[in-house]
């Protein structure tokens, strides 16, 4: 292959870019120059998208250098992303002196003002509502941010990224493999179709259960086309992160409705003899999984009525562990699956005269919220959806993160503590789980310390579907620990 001579990143951004993110940049640009699309799977909070604006400025040049072009509007960059990253990406062109317009999409002016910037930036809804819109538009570069939402290659919103006619494909994650391997296939798909085959063929081809090498296979057959660099490695400079589990004991009510709930389930498996028998219960035992998970949050989760707050041993160690670190003047989030159990929160600390702020997947405010909890006179603890606040929010602000609920995966995990514990963080980061002792949670998370085992090839990792196979399920809703 002949060798091309890569440029140097933009002049105005050459003193923020750190060394890893000019390679970033190279390695952008070195597909961009052979006609090749790729993913950017850098650790969460080391600078994606300040990465690919580099890029992008590089592109914009080139483009507007070429002979025989003309130059009005011929620069045109779609980027889809989450409804809470769409903020990010209005403000990070501007603060970095890009030169760069960007325009939010508004579907009442498809044929208008969304023509008008260098940069459409809307959220994956509006991407797969107005679907036609943008198939219909030629577009110099097409970018998924978080680029997992496209990981089902049958969802709508899959197929209209494959539809999507661009020059330049990027993705950027820091999780290209969420969910099984799978997901890179699709990923892939995207930024360079045709590269991995069919889907058949795919899994055929790469099944580490019928030859366990096929993982390293599809690395070597990959690698030129995803960077990934962790932050361990490449921002040395950050402050510790310490995690660590907080366990709090069932008393009383909960404790006696988490039994109850406990022992339906186990009868109800030991009917199960086989594997299709299993399957045809599948959806009822993640129903009974996840009650018992909200009987540990807070029996009021399933609609148990008690007396006080006082009878959630989870909330009550929530407060333990929160009121003193508010009294020192520290600031915290504090992560939860479940909305109704942020709502609960809420009068607790109301209660403790402990002020706060929430964000949901229905805030519309979000750029105001973050802007008053990094504010000094700003509230200090900050309630946040695992779903909606788990990925592209900035808040160093915060030197501490509690996550109330565990989860399977631990990359969700990892990517609500790298809101606070990335770039611009001054002072060591220290999360904590909330586990209730003896309980599913405590099962769950020595499940998700053996599933975190991630594969040097191709970062694998397991669906909870994948997970929850009939064996796994019995150790699950044993009586003892392993």
């Amino acid at each position: 292959m002949k060798k091309i001579k890569l440029p140097s990143p933009p002049a105005v951004l050459k003193t923020v870019l750190r060394p890893y993110q000019k390679d970033g940049f190279t390695f952008l640009a070195h597909l961009a120059l052979r006609g090749l699309g790729g993913i950017l799977a850098d650790d969460m909070g080391l600078g994606k998208t300040l990465q690919t604006l580099a890029w992008l400025m590089w592109l914009k040049k080139r483009a507007k250098t070429k002979k025989g072009e003309k130059t009005k509007n011929e620069f045109r960059v779609l980027v889809v992303c989450p409804k809470s990253v769409v903020d990010n990406w209005i403000v990070e062109p501007e603060k970095f002196k890009t030169g760069l317009t960007v325009v939010r999409f508004n579907p009442k002016l498809i044929d208008s003002e969304n023509e008008k910037a260098d940069i459409l930036v809307a959220n994956y809804a509006q991407f797969r509502i107005n679907a036609d819109f943008f198939q219909s538009r030629k577009w110099n570069v097409a970018i998924l941010d978080e680029g997992q939402n496209i990981k089902n290659p049958t969802s709508k919103t899959t197929k209209t990224a494959y539809g999507l006619r661009a020059t330049h494909r990027l993705i950027l994650t820091g999780t290209p493999i969420e969910n099984r391997v799978l997901d890179l296939w699709s990923l892939i798909t995207f930024a360079m179709p045709g590269l991995l085959g069919s889907q058949a063929g795919f899994k055929r081809l790469y099944n580490e259960k019928k030859d366990p090498k096929s993982l390293q296979y599809l690395s070597l057959r990959t690698k030129p086309f995803i960077l990934r660099r962790s932050k361990s490695v490449v921002a040395k400079d950050l402050p510790d992160r310490i995690e660590e589990d907080i366990h709090c004991e069932l008393e009383g009510h909960q404790k006696k409705l988490y039994h109850a709930e406990l022992k339906r389930t186990q009868q109800a498996l030991l009917k199960v003899k086989t594997d299709r028998q299993f399957d045809k219960q599948r959806f009822n035992f993640l129903q009974s999984l996840m009650r018992l998970r909200q009987i540990c949050c807070d029996p009021r989760l399933v609609g148990s009525e008690i007396k006080n707050m006082a009878s959630s041993a989870k909330l009550q160690a929530l407060l333990d562990l929160v009121v003193p670190l508010v009294e020192e003047g520290h600031k915290i989030l504090v992560f939860s699956q479940f909305v109704s159990m942020l709502e609960l929160i809420e009068p607790a600390l109301v209660n403790a005269k402990i002020s706060y702020l929430m964000l949901t997947g229905k805030t519309e405010n979000r750029r105001e919220l973050i802007e008053r909890f990094h504010s000094k006179s700003g509230e200090p603890v900050f309630l946040l959806s695992l779903k909606a606040a788990g990925a592209g929010l900035n808040l160093t602000a915060a030197s501490y993160v509690v996550l109330y609920d565990p989860w399977w995966n631990p990359a969700v995990e990892a990517q609500a503590i790298d809101r606070t514990h990335r770039i611009g963080q001054l002072n060591k980061v220290i999360a904590y789980r909330l586990i209730a002792k003896n309980t599913i949670e405590e099962k769950i998370r020595l499940l998700q310390k053996e599933k975190s085992r991630i594969s040097e090839t191709v970062l694998k990792e397991e669906a909870l579907s994948d997970l929850l196979d009939l064996d796994t399920l019995r150790k699950l809703f044993s009586s003892e620990l392993p």
